[in-house]
């Protein structure tokens, strides 16, 4: 049997489980999960490897009106992460009833030309009934090459998903070796698991306007040594994500810690550090200094000084 490889985008409204989807597929966490909206920022690579097939899954931001820099980056990752796939596939929230947002994502991916899956997530909350009559609704909208009901969380579906994938890919080698997971760098996704925890520790009271960059990681045989920096934009953000007594930065600090030494197999030691940025996710400038790409050119530039 001839050996399969190429790209999926996961594409939907924020919520819908794309994060959660990905990070299951690959079998590691390659991308942050919350349950606020708008959590992925950036276009994620995650990777999954068979013996007949390489699948490069992208994990994408959720699909909403841009109203700031921000959401301007966000929409125009999103875009650029359905340029040369081979399979869009739409994820969407079976609890949820369909709605103006869920007619608007639909116009968004009529851009691409290729085959669309729909996929139904959170099928283990629906009850059957409820289900068939979203496919049809769906169905009148739009042509798709497949309709796959799944549950991201426990994982129904998910082979059967996979095998469906695999037929619209062609035969192609590995992009990607074997054994790697993910396209991202260690310092991005030090950075991000630094943000989960940030948002998942101060619930509510801290709003999307939080942003991690990190400033320096320096990696040594027996230790790696991370400088951070958590961005906000008012002076009582930075009270809430500093704690009483330092309190929340210490929680937040332990936990993001603990799972960066799973991610790099080492010890680290991590230092974070609040800064007030006013109104950053309205300045394209301060957006494009926190993306990574950008912070990557950087050190890239710097090396070869």
């Amino acid at each position: 049997m001839a050996f399969k490889s190429g790209f999926i985008a996961i594409v939907g409204r924020p919520n819908a489980g794309k994060s959660t989807l990905v990070n299951s597929l690959v079998g590691r966490k390659v991308a942050i999960v919350s349950t606020k909206p708008q959590t992925t920022r950036n276009r994620i690579q995650g990777i999954v490897n068979r013996d007949d097939a390489q699948i490069v899954l992208i994990d994408t931001p959720g699909i909403h009106r841009a109203g700031n820099a921000l959401s301007q980056q966000m929409m125009s990752e999103a875009k650029q992460a359905i340029d040369e796939i081979d399979v869009l596939s739409l994820i969407v929230d079976a609890v949820v009833d369909f709605g103006a947002n869920d007619r608007s994502t639909l116009e968004w991916i009529a851009q691409f030309h290729g085959p669309v899956f729909l996929l139904l997530n959170k099928v283990d909350r629906i009850a059957k009934e409820k289900l068939l009559p979203l496919i049809d609704r769906y169905r009148e909208l739009r042509d798709f090459a497949e309709i796959v009901p799944i549950s991201a969380l426990t994982g129904d579906g998910l082979p059967d998903l996979v095998k469906t994938w695999i037929n619209y890919l062609p035969e192609h080698p590995a992009y990607f070796p074997a054994d790697q997971f993910t396209d991202q760098p260690e310092r991005f996704l030090a950075s991000e698991f630094i943000r989960e925890k940030l948002i998942g520790a101060t619930h509510e009271e801290l709003p999307a306007s939080v942003a991690v960059a990190i400033d320096t990681f320096e990696e040594s045989p027996k230790l790696v040594r991370i400088r951070a920096t958590i961005y906000v934009e008012r002076e009582g953000q930075k009270g809430i994500v500093i704690g009483k007594r330092g309190e929340m930065l210490k929680k937040v600090g332990t936990e993001a810690r603990v799972e960066i030494e799973g991610l790099l197999g080492t010890k680290v030691f991590l230092e974070l550090f609040v800064k007030v940025q006013p109104n950053w996710r309205q300045k394209p400038n301060m957006v494009r200094q926190l993306d990574w790409h950008q912070q990557l050119d950087q050190l890239g530039g710097e090396e070869e000084k």
